[in-house]
């Protein structure tokens, strides 16, 4: 009877918790959607660009599922690469083929590499095959004794190149400057949210509101509190993932740091707001499966040009959506300050209102 008494009581007050419940109900089916889009979705073919190469070689690269894009003048392959949204460029003259990798997606381009390297070998074969068979016509058409050589076609070399990282790059290479990222946004938003709640449901913020204090000057003094021990936290996490695991790093030091600060003041007005919707720790929590849970799905793990054009939208309202895009682009590719600016800006631009969305919450819900 007690056991049986407490099970009751246990699903009366799951019943009157109805976002809890519902959360438990849908929560997962959101996440097993997401993941059923993002993995049943069109697979988009490598992008190459061509020069040199004849309407053989092409037409094999084609049929290894390759798109192909032909040049006839020989240029900046980088900035064309970056202008024309190719993954490759492969030069050919006679035997010798240069093949260019941008390696922006280190699993994408070994297959794209193998595929280039069956193309090359499948149309060997056949320069091969039609020597053999001119070889034979030959024989067939010269007097008896005299002597016949057969022409061997030369197997040509890839010369290999790549613009991002090299050969022995792999994917988790790619993907680490997202998880450091990631984990910064994580820890300072489930921190923070929690801190604050505690601070409620303590007493200590109602003390405080009974003070002639503006809500800004709130939620201002709480981003400033706890936004310092979000800045060590976020040291820690770049300097050990750097200097103690070693991570990758091609750009600078300082411009991670700063872009995880980013990642940090958005994590914690985010953390500072949601807060104000929960009533206990175990309410907190049951926002990581909405708030967060989505967003490493759009951080940059799975490959943004095969999404579908509504996932696209959505991922572009996911603040680390642009962190790991900066990320990515100073760690991993080594590009320049000038070149995340505007993913910074955005990523400022949601600190920014969520900050005014915690002033307007307060009003609401506090009465202040």
């Amino acid at each position: 009877m007690r056991i049986l008494a407490l099970v009751k009581r246990i699903i009366h007050q799951m019943l009157r918790d109805k976002r809890a419940l519902a959360l438990m109900m849908v929560a997962p089916l959101l996440i097993l959607t997401l993941l059923h889009y993002l993995l049943g979705g069109n697979t988009v073919n490598p992008r190459m660009g061509v020069i040199g190469a004849d309407a053989s070689l092409v037409k094999q690269l084609k049929s290894k599922e390759i798109t192909v894009k032909q040049y006839t003048s020989r240029s900046n392959w980088k900035k064309v690469m970056e202008q024309n949204n190719l993954d490759a460029i492969l030069q050919v003259n006679e035997n010798d083929i240069k093949l260019t990798l941008e390696n922006d997606q280190p699993s994408a381009t070994k297959a794209l590499l193998i595929k280039v390297q069956q193309a090359v070998a499948a149309e060997n074969a056949k320069k091969q095959s039609a020597k053999m068979t001119q070889f034979m016509q030959e024989i067939q058409n010269k007097l008896q004794g005299v002597p016949l050589k057969l022409e061997q076609a030369a197997a040509p070399k890839i010369e290999t190149t790549y613009i991002y990282g090299d050969n022995d790059t792999t994917y988790f290479d790619q993907l680490s400057p997202i998880l450091v990222g990631f984990f910064v946004f994580f820890f300072v938003f489930l921190i923070s949210g929690i801190a604050l709640l505690r601070e409620r449901t303590t007493g200590t913020l109602d003390r405080l509101l009974a003070t002639p204090i503006q809500r800004r000057d709130i939620v201002l003094g709480y981003l400033s509190g706890y936004g310092l021990f979000a800045i060590i936290q976020t040291l820690i996490v770049v300097v050990y993932a750097v200097k103690v695991l070693d991570i990758m790093l091609v750009g600078s030091f300082w411009n991670v740091v700063v872009i995880n600060l980013c990642l940090a003041l958005v994590a914690l007005s985010l953390g500072i707001l949601l807060s104000a919707f929960a009533n206990s720790e175990f309410q907190m929590m049951q926002f990581i499966p909405i708030a967060i849970v989505p967003q490493v799905f759009f951080a940059g793990i799975f490959p943004f040009e095969g999404m579908a054009d509504w996932m696209q939208v959505i991922a572009k309202i996911m603040p680390l959506y642009y962190g790991g895009d900066a990320l990515v682009s100073i760690m991993y590719k080594g590009l320049g300050f000038t070149d995340i600016i505007n993913d910074l800006l955005v990523l400022l631009g949601f600190a920014l209102v969520f900050i005014l969305l915690n002033i307007v919450v307060l009003k609401k819900y506090r009465k202040i």
